[in-house]
């Protein structure tokens, strides 16, 4: 069982789920479009060692969606904030696409964690991509076919979607300005890359993990980040898409715990 908490964060209310009490912290950091809930399979492996916090981003799910520009600079400080309100100091942070961009340049610019896990990571791609073109279509208009058709496309394979995932999103897309909260950080992600140079100041333990069939961001992207960050380890997932964590949870959370016990 959960706990939902919601905390003021630059003036914005953020909606977190929070499970244990260890002092070691597992922080989710969710990508574009999604929420807290998109990590509920990993949770149960997690929760036995750590506490385990997945938060909403500002703009997201059930967080606050002020009128503004959603800069990647925005995330950033907001992440920073969260984790000093909460007083975190024994944290490993994972993030996938949008969620890994902002934990990758938080450990650039103020390094607030232990390790680093990101998840086919945003940032670097310069092009865009059929499954994120679905996506972005599924956003502007969330109806069952488009939002069905983007996420079989994301999973790389065409896999059978979970229609509880598809009408969560179409809930949460539908709500009080998250049309213009996604559109806004979609644009501004289109401004804000990360470069070799910028990932070779990451100080900090990382692995990437990247799907082998993802159609958003493939997996040849992965090289920027295992070549610039000085200790890095790198995992493909065989037979997964944008979100291995989703598609394998129990491989996933292996390889992550596994990462865990190193020093």
């Amino acid at each position: 069982m959960n706990i939902e908490k919601f905390i003021s964060i630059r003036e914005n209310k953020i909606r977190y789920l929070e499970y244990g009490v260890s002092s070691d912290v597992i922080l989710l950091v969710h990508g574009l479009g999604a929420s807290a809930e998109r990590w509920e399979t990993v949770i149960p492996y997690f929760r036995e060692n750590y506490r385990v916090i997945a938060l909403d981003l500002p703009g997201f799910g059930l967080s606050d969606k002020p009128s503004i520009d959603y800069t990647i600079d925005f995330f950033v400080k907001s992440l920073s904030e969260f984790i000093v309100k909460l007083g975190i100091e024994n944290n490993i942070m994972i993030g996938s696409s949008l969620g890994g961009q902002i934990i990758a340049e938080l450990a650039i610019s103020e390094p607030r964690l232990n390790k680093m896990i990101l998840v086919s990571p945003s940032g670097v791609v310069n092009y865009s991509t059929p499954a994120l073109d679905a996506y972005i279509a599924a956003a502007i208009l969330p109806n069952q076919k488009n939002v069905e058709k983007a996420f079989s496309m994301m999973g790389g394979l065409d896999k059978e979607v979970d229609s509880q995932i598809v009408n969560e999103f179409i809930q949460r897309i539908n709500m009080p300005n998250a049309k213009n909260a996604f559109l806004s950080t979609l644009i501004s992600n289109k401004k804000a890359k990360l470069t070799c140079e910028k990932l070779a100041n990451v100080s900090v333990p990382s692995l990437i993990i990247w799907g082998d069939n993802d159609p958003v961001i493939p997996k040849e992207n992965s090289d920027l980040f295992f070549s610039c960050i000085k200790n890095c380890k790198f995992v493909e997932m065989k037979e997964c898409g944008h979100t291995p964590f989703v598609d394998k949870p129990e491989e996933f959370s292996k390889i992550v715990l596994d990462c865990m016990k190193e020093n």
